[in-house]
């Protein structure tokens, strides 16, 4: 008898916005490369009954989850309950804990944390700081670039505390803003190897031929709007010059052990025009589409995607 993987997702992603469908194509390509490591595979879509999910992990008895729940019932704030209860019944999981999942999640908590342990991180906002201080607004739990568009950049603390409150209006939950940091965008994908955590190539987001007065940014549109004019011209490039690459490398390492990460994570970053990096945010559960990000690094650092999922396994088993 095979042993049988858990794929566990958020039961409102068919019907939630496009960034949460993607996580059904996620499960799929990785039943696929788990079918080819020999595993049977069962989907479960969880929700708000939490009872539910210890019913159905106690039926299972899975060989080991793959957590796919970037939210619960679409509310982003609350995707560390499922792994807490996985924690509570000793069922491995791939990814991060539920505390570090937590943490991260909640935007603002890890920015403190980051500032408190010396890294560098764009501040919080300040209305003391004045009009010519550009800043961001960006929800505190959600992810996927969502609500950021070229209009999410504002000077001034009557602009932000504007914006703070349409967009709180618009998308519910909580919204807060941080110093914008003009320049590249650059990312570091980890996973845990066999032989311990292993940061991948570094990748650039490029914006080609943006025009001057245009936002370079990555958002919403040019993560999920594929007609859009920023899907089109933000291009993923690994050819970032070696001492930047070293450094962003090196404050990614330095954010795993900060957030003690598991399984696999991604650290953003900006660069600004004096070639200082800082650290945007710490994914602890990037998408794992073959199409993503952390499967082009994954490609980039000639690791086969199926040897990655069994990696992921292997590790969930092993902290179990």
């Amino acid at each position: 008898m095979r042993a049988r993987i858990a794929l566990i997702h958020d039961a409102d992603a068919a019907e939630g916005r496009i960034d949460s469908s993607d996580t059904l194509l996620e499960a799929q390509s990785i039943a696929g490369a788990l079918a080819e490591l020999g595993y049977d595979t069962q989907t479960v879509p969880v929700g708000l009954d939490l009872a539910a999910v210890e019913r159905a992990m106690l039926d299972a008895k899975p060989h080991a989850v793959v957590n796919l729940v970037e939210s619960l019932a679409g509310r982003g704030q609350l995707l560390a309950a499922v792994p807490a209860v996985l924690e509570s019944l000793r069922v491995p999981f791939t990814g991060c804990s539920a505390n570090a999942l937590g943490v991260t999640t909640d935007k603002r908590l890890a920015k403190g944390l980051l500032l408190r342990a010396g890294l560098p991180a764009p501040d919080l906002f300040d209305a003391a700081a004045g009009d010519d201080v550009a800043w961001i607004v960006k929800a505190v739990h959600e992810h996927a670039s969502l609500g950021i568009d070229d209009q999410s950049i504002v000077r001034g603390a009557n602009a932000v505390a504007s914006l703070l409150e349409a967009r709180s209006s618009e998308f519910g939950g909580r919204w807060f803003a941080e110093r914008f940091v003009p320049g590249r965008e650059l990312n570091v994908a980890m996973i845990a190897a066999p032989d311990g955590p292993r940061a991948l190539p570094v990748a650039e987001i490029r914006f080609d031929d943006f025009p001057p007065d245009k936002p370079a940014i990555v958002g919403y549109a040019a993560k999920w709007h594929v007609d859009s004019f920023e899907y089109r011209h933000t291009v993923r490039s690994f050819a970032v010059e070696r001492p930047l690459a070293m450094r962003v490398t090196e404050l990614a390492r330095a954010c795993w052990d900060l957030f003690a990460l598991d399984g696999y994570a991604r650290v953003d970053f900006r660069v600004d025009a004096a070639g200082r990096p800082w650290v945007l945010e710490v994914n602890a559960n990037p998408c794992l589409s073959p199409d993503a990000g952390f499967a082009a690094a994954l490609a980039e650092a000639q690791i086969p995607y199926v040897d990655a999922i069994a990696w992921l396994i292997a590790d969930a088993r092993k902290r179990a």
